[in-house]
């Protein structure tokens, strides 16, 4: 997003023993870092040891890829495709590191992570000791969750696919997709022309990094779509999806609908934040913005929408030294 204040320190790891030495070595006041796609730190900064992981392994063996988690996440997608894999291809365009996938079970257009990670190897900050986790312990289920979600506990360091040999993609499971695809739900295409209309997608929506586009000076979708046991009556005509804990609704759904269009926000920070001007879950730097400004347009849009539906958002990105109150 372009805010926040300075690291009193930092490391760049470019490899998995550097990155376990330097984590080892920080003791607590630490904040680990990938890209930073998703990542929002208050104007004061952070007041100790930034690790960067800047490692670059990748390796494709059969039908497995296995990466550092320091690398790019597109660039796995791409030696995949390559590779006559498929079973990432819907995850094509979305920034990041390959170590913050399984943190937040990275999904789009009808894929998450979890359904192709076979292990990730992590570092237990309390042990010590570096594991490899199966996919049923990282404890994906519930939207966007993980056992290394919420907690500074562990520290990924890579992470291992198992995908299909094909150069057909996976069932296409998002209407908006089949629909720029000219397909039904349930149908493969080729791989590569699903990579091709997910990058389209992702385009006209802001979700492509384009440094001189501020509409992409985002984390991407601020806010996580709520998962709630019961749908409050206000909020019934919002689309509806079955998830393990609940019904989830769309955050997207609930800021429209509260009165925050593309574009909202021109009042706050002298004009420095809004709402992406094609995508209402993306809160973006206009350019000068500080983090007090995205917080400001955040809690304005969380408190429209609790008092319009009941319901109240959580941010998806990582605070660091701020908070919505």
């Amino acid at each position: 997003m372009r805010v926040g204040g300075p690291a009193l320190s930092l490391i760049v790891a470019e490899s998995t023993s550097e990155v376990v030495d330097a984590v080892r070595a920080a003791g607590t006041s630490l904040l680990v870092i990938g890209g930073g796609s998703n990542l929002l730190v208050g104007d004061s900064g952070f007041d100790g040891t930034v690790v960067k992981i800047a490692s670059s392994s990748l390796v494709v063996d059969g039908d497995r890829v296995i990466v550092d988690a320091g690398v790019e996440w597109d660039t796995v997608v791409i030696a995949a495709l390559d590779a006559g894999l498929a079973g990432l291809e819907a995850l094509s365009g979305i920034p990041g590191s390959t170590g913050g996938t399984p943190i937040q079970d990275v999904g789009a257009y009808g894929s998450t992570v979890s359904e192709t990670l076979e292990s990730v190897t992590i570092l237990d900050r309390e042990s010590g000791a570096v594991e490899v986790w199966d996919n049923a312990r990282c404890g994906f289920g519930s939207h966007r969750s993980s056992a290394f979600k919420y907690t500074d506990r562990y520290v990924v360091l890579d992470v291992t696919f198992r995908l299909a040999t094909s150069e057909m993609s996976h069932p296409v499971r998002y209407a908006a997709l089949a629909d720029r695809l000219g397909v039904s739900i349930g149908d493969s295409v080729p791989a590569r022309d699903v990579r091709k209309a997910v990058l389209e997608l992702r385009g006209e929506r802001g979700m492509v990094l384009e440094p001189v586009d501020h509409d992409t000076w985002s984390v991407g979708s601020f806010f996580l779509n709520p998962v709630l046991t019961e749908v409050p009556d206000a909020a019934r005509d919002a689309p509806q999806f079955d998830d393990p804990k609940g019904t989830k609704l769309s955050a997207a759904w609930l800021i429209e609908h509260a009165g925050f269009h593309r574009g909202y926000g021109a009042e706050f920070g002298a004009g420095t934040v809004s709402l992406s001007t094609r995508h209402v879950l993306a809160i973006t730097n206009r350019g000068g913005a500080t983090t007090a400004d995205v917080m400001a347009l955040a809690g304005h849009v969380r408190a429209g929408v609790q008092e319009r539906y009941g319901i109240t958002l959580t941010p998806e990105c990582r605070l660091v030294n701020c908070s919505l109150g």
